[in-house]
C-alpha cells in the first residue's frame, strides 16, 4: 500500500480496503506471484483488472461514503466493485460480457458481499430502474459522457470516467449541480480499455 500512497492517495478508507482485500482471488492462479504488483493484468474476453493505483485514484474521487448508492459501469473482475462495498457502498455493478458476468455470478468471494449485486448489461444505458445513485463510476475509457447515466445521477452526485477515445484519456469528475447543471473537473491522464455500446453473449 504504501507504493500507492506515494503515488499521492491520501484517503485512509480507500487504502485500508484496498489493503484488506485479497486481490490474486480477484485473478488467474498464473498471477499469483504478480498480483500485488502495481499494474494491470489480462483477465479474459480482452478485457483487464486495472492496477491498484488505478482503483484508488477512481475512488478516492468518488469521495464514497457507507451507504451510497453506486454504479460501477464494466465490472471485469469485480474488484473494483469489492473495494467499494469493502468501503460500505451499495454497489450496483454493470458488465456487458456475458462470460465475464457469469464468471462473477459464481465467484465464491462475492458471496460475502451482499451490497453487490450484478447486472449484465449495456453500460450505457445505466439501470434506470434502480435509479438515482450517488455516485457513478466508468471503468472503461468512455468516448463521450453518457447522458442517460447523467439523468441517473442525482442532484448533487458524482460520476468518474476516463473520458477519449485515444490511447490515453483524462480522467474526469463531473457533479451534478442541484439545478441540473454539470460542473466537469479535469484530472490525470490514463489509459483504459475502451467502453463498448450493446451487449456480447
Amino acid at each position: 500500500m504504501e507504493g500507492i500512497r506515494d503515488k499521492g492517495i491520501t484517503d485512509e478508507h480507500v487504502l485500508k480496503a484496498i489493503g484488506d482485500l485479497p486481490r490474486h482471488y480477484f485473478m488467474d492462479s498464473a498471477f499469483d506471484e504478480k498480483a500485488y504488483e502495481d499494474k494491470a493484468f489480462p483477465i479474459g474476453e480482452g478485457q483487464t483488472i486495472s492496477q491498484p493505483y488505478t482503483v484508488a485514484y477512481q475512488t478516492q474521487l468518488l469521495k464514497i461514503r457507507a451507504f451510497e448508492k453506486v454504479l460501477e459501469i464494466g465490472t471485469g473482475s469485480a474488484y473494483q466493485a469489492a473495494v467499494l462495498a469493502t468501503m460500505g457502498a451499495q454497489v450496483y455493478t454493470i458488465e456487458r460480457q456475458k462470460k465475464l458476468f457469469d464468471i462473477n455470478k459464481e465467484f465464491s468471494l462475492l458471496k460475502k458481499y451482499p451490497n453487490i449485486k450484478l447486472f449484465f448489461g449495456d453500460g450505457f444505458e445505466g439501470l434506470p430502474t434502480f435509479a438515482p445513485f450517488d455516485k457513478i463510476l466508468i471503468t472503461a475509457a468512455a468516448p463521450f459522457i453518457p447522458p442517460k447515466l447523467v439523468e441517473q445521477l442525482k442532484p448533487g452526485g458524482m460520476m468518474v470516467l476516463p473520458l477519449g477515445e485515444g490511447e490515453v484519456q483524462r480522467m474526469m469528475r463531473i457533479t451534478k449541480m442541484e439545478n441540473g447543471a454539470i460542473k466537469e473537473e479535469v484530472f490525470d491522464n490514463f489509459s483504459f480499455v475502451p467502453m463498448m455500446e450493446g451487449k456480447k453473449t
